[in-house]
C-alpha cells in the first residue's frame, strides 16, 4: 500500500495554469524583454521561477532575473485577475483520502510565500503532512525535493507515488526512484508523460480515489 501520497500543487490540484501564463507574459513586458507566446510560457509551469526564467531566457543577465521574480509575484499574487481554482472534486478527495489514512504531501515550482498563501486561502493546509517548495531547495526535476519529503517523513520511496501534470513532476519521480501518475488535464500534454511510464493516468479526481481503493494494496 502507497502511505504516502505526493502532489504536484499548480495543474494538479489548482487550476491555475492561465494565472501563471498571463503573470509571467505581463512581468517580461515590463521588464522590455522579448514577448512571450502562452504555449513558451507554459512550458515551464513546474519549474522553480529562477529555473523557469532562465530556461524562457537563456544567458539572461542576473541582475534581471529578481526583477522579473518580484513583478510576477507582484501579478501572480495581486494584480493579474485570471480566475484560479481547485480542480472539480480536489477537495472532496484530499479530504476523503486522508481520512482514509494515507499521508499528504505537496512538492510545487511555488515559492514558500505562494504556497502557504494558497492553503490558507483554500482551507487545506491542514491535510498535508509535509509540503516542499522550489524556494527551498533545487528545482524540478532534481530529487532534492522529494528527498527532503522522505527524510522528513520517514518514508521510504517504495512506499510513495508523485501525482503530478508535468514533464518536471514525473522526471523528478523517476530521478528519486518513484512511482508516479500522470495528470491529463494540466500543463503539459499527457502524450509527452507517458514516456516516464506512469502507473496511471488520472483525468479527473475520482479516477485517483477509486484506483487507489481498488489497487494500490496490490501493488505494494
Amino acid at each position: 500500500m502507497y502511505s504516502l501520497l505526493i502532489f504536484d500543487w499548480d495543474g494538479t490540484v489548482m487550476d491555475s495554469t492561465d494565472r501563471i501564463v498571463s503573470s509571467i507574459q505581463s512581468a517580461a513586458q515590463d521588464l522590455d524583454l522579448l514577448a512571450l507566446q502562452d504555449h513558451e510560457a507554459r512550458e515551464i509551469i513546474g519549474l522553480g521561477l529562477r529555473a523557469a526564467i532562465q530556461q524562457l531566457y537563456p544567458g539572461i543577465n542576473d541582475a534581471l532575473i529578481e526583477p522579473l521574480k518580484e513583478r510576477y509575484s507582484y501579478y501572480y499574487l495581486e494584480a493579474d485577475r485570471t480566475p484560479t481554482s481547485l480542480f472539480p472534486g480536489a477537495k472532496k478527495t484530499l479530504e476523503s483520502l486522508h481520512e482514509k489514512g494515507f499521508r499528504l504531501a505537496v512538492a510545487t515550482g511555488k515559492s514558500r510565500r505562494g504556497l502557504d498563501r494558497v492553503l490558507a486561502e483554500t482551507g487545506l493546509g491542514w491535510l498535508f503532512e509535509v509540503t516542499a517548495c522550489a524556494d527551498e531547495t533545487a528545482s524540478k526535476p532534481k530529487p532534492d525535493m522529494l528527498m527532503d519529503i522522505f527524510q522528513r517523513t520517514g518514508v521510504e520511496p517504495e512506499q510513495a507515488v508523485m501525482i503530478g501534470d508535468t514533464e518536471f513532476d514525473l522526471e523528478m519521480a523517476v530521478r528519486a526512484g518513484v512511482d508516479r501518475m500522470a495528470v491529463s488535464y494540466g500543463a503539459h500534454h499527457i502524450e509527452r508523460l507517458r514516456k516516464y511510464q506512469p502507473i496511471l493516468e488520472i483525468h479527473n479526481f475520482h479516477e485517483l480515489e477509486a484506483w487507489l481503493d481498488d489497487n494500490a494494496g496490490e501493488n505494494k
